[in-house]
């Protein structure tokens, strides 16, 4: 299960580098995961100062 950036996004970044692998960049209007990449591991929820990161569903 990967994770999943939601509309409270504030676009900040900080989430990009906590990625072990990789898997989160700019999409055309916040931050996105990719969900091929991520490996779950949660260190991206930790990094978001406005919590918008979460498991998907």
């Amino acid at each position: 299960m990967a994770r999943f950036i939601n509309d409270t996004c504030i676009s900040c970044g900080s989430c990009e580098s906590t990625c072990p692998v990789g898997a989160i960049s700019m999409g055309d209007t916040q931050y996105v995961i990719d969900e091929d990449s991520c490996i779950d591991c949660g260190a991206c929820e930790g990094g978001c100062p406005v919590g918008a990161i979460s498991p998907k569903d």
